[in-house]
C-alpha cells in the first residue's frame, strides 16, 4: 500500500517536500489556502490554516503530516494562530501516524558563541522562538512527533547574504547556521522513514561560520577560510548536526563555500 503524507504549506520547502514524495511513490495532498498546479500524483486541497477553513476535506486518516509553514506577519498573534492553532488543528482533524514539525533554532536564546544542540535548553526570549517552541511541544504530545528545528535556508532565489556581500558590508563577528534547501528537504524526507526517531533533530550543515567570513569569501570565493578559528568576543551561536548525522543522514553541502559556490557556478564552471 502507497504511504499517504498530508503538507501543510505549498511554499518552497512544502512543495520540493510534495515533489520528492510523489517521485517515491507515496500519495501527497498538499495544503495552501487556493488550490495550486502540481504535477500528477500530488492533490492540491485548498484551506485556511489560520481558521481552519476547507480542513474537513482532509481524509480521517494518513502516515503522516509535514507541517512547514510561514505566517504572513511577523507578529505573535499571527504565530500563534498559524504554528500553534493551526498545527492543533490538523492534528485534530485527521490522525496521523507521524507528525513532522518544521521549526526553527529561534527556540534558543544562546547568543555568545555557544555550541547547541537538541540538549540545550530552548527558552527563547524572542516571540517567534518563544511560539514555535510552544508548537513543538504540541507536536511532541503525538507519539511519533518530530521537530526538525532548521537553521538558516540558502538556496536558489535566496539571495540575502549575496546582496549583502556585494553591497561590501564587512559583517559581525556573529556565529552563523545554515542549510541549504535541498539538504532541508532531504533532512524532512529522512526523518519521515526513520524507524525509531528522536524527538528532536537540529537540521544544519557541518561548518557554523562567523558572518564576517561568510561575507569575506562570498566577494573573493577562490580564498579558503578556515572555519571556527576565531577566539574573541563573538555574538551567535553554533549549531551542532550530530545527532541527526547518526540518524543517517548527511549534508550534501557541508558547507556555505560548496553551497554558495553551486550558486555563484550552477554549471559547475
Amino acid at each position: 500500500m502507497r504511504s499517504s503524507t498530508i503538507i501543510a504549506g505549498a511554499g518552497d520547502i512544502g512543495g520540493r517536500v510534495a515533489i520528492e514524495l510523489c517521485n517515491a511513490a507515496h500519495e501527497v495532498i498538499s495544503i495552501s489556502r487556493s488550490v495550486k498546479q502540481w504535477p500528477s500524483g500530488i492533490r492540491s486541497l485548498a484551506a485556511d490554516l489560520n481558521t481552519g477553513e476547507g480542513l474537513t476535506k482532509l481524509p480521517q486518516q494518513a502516515d503522516a503530516l509535514v507541517f512547514c509553514v510561514a505566517p504572513d506577519e511577523r507578529t505573535a498573534e499571527a504565530y500563534r494562530r498559524l504554528y500553534v492553532d493551526g498545527l492543533q488543528r490538523v492534528m485534530e482533524q485527521c490522525e496521523f501516524k507521524r507528525v513532522v514539525f518544521v521549526s526553527s533554532t529561534a527556540v534558543y536564546a544562546q547568543d555568545a558563541g555557544e555550541w547547541i544542540d537538541e540538549q540545550s535548553p530552548a527558552l527563547a526570549d524572542t516571540f517567534n522562538g518563544s511560539i514555535l517552541r510552544e508548537a513543538e511541544l504540541l507536536c511532541g504530545q503525538h507519539e511519533q512527533g518530530i521537530a526538525l528545528r532548521f537553521t538558516g535556508i540558502y538556496g536558489p532565489g535566496r539571495n540575502w547574504m549575496l546582496r549583502r556581500a556585494q553591497a561590501g558590508e564587512a559583517g559581525r563577528a556573529h556565529w552563523t547556521n545554515r542549510i541549504h534547501v535541498e539538504d532541508g528537504v532531504a533532512a524532512i524526507v529522512h526523518a519521515l522513514g526513520l524507524p525509531s526517531p528522536a524527538g528532536t533533530y537540529c537540521v544544519n550543515d557541518d561548518c557554523p561560520a562567523l558572518e564576517s567570513d561568510v561575507l569575506a569569501w562570498l566577494r573573493m570565493p577562490e580564498t579558503e577560510i578556515e572555519p571556527d578559528t576565531y577566539h574573541g568576543e563573538s555574538s551567535g551561536r553554533r549549531v551542532r548536526n550530530g545527532l541527526l548525522r547518526a540518524s543517517g543522514w548527511q549534508p550534501k553541502y557541508a558547507s556555505y563555500r560548496e553551497g554558495y559556490r553551486q550558486l555563484l557556478h550552477p554549471a559547475g564552471v
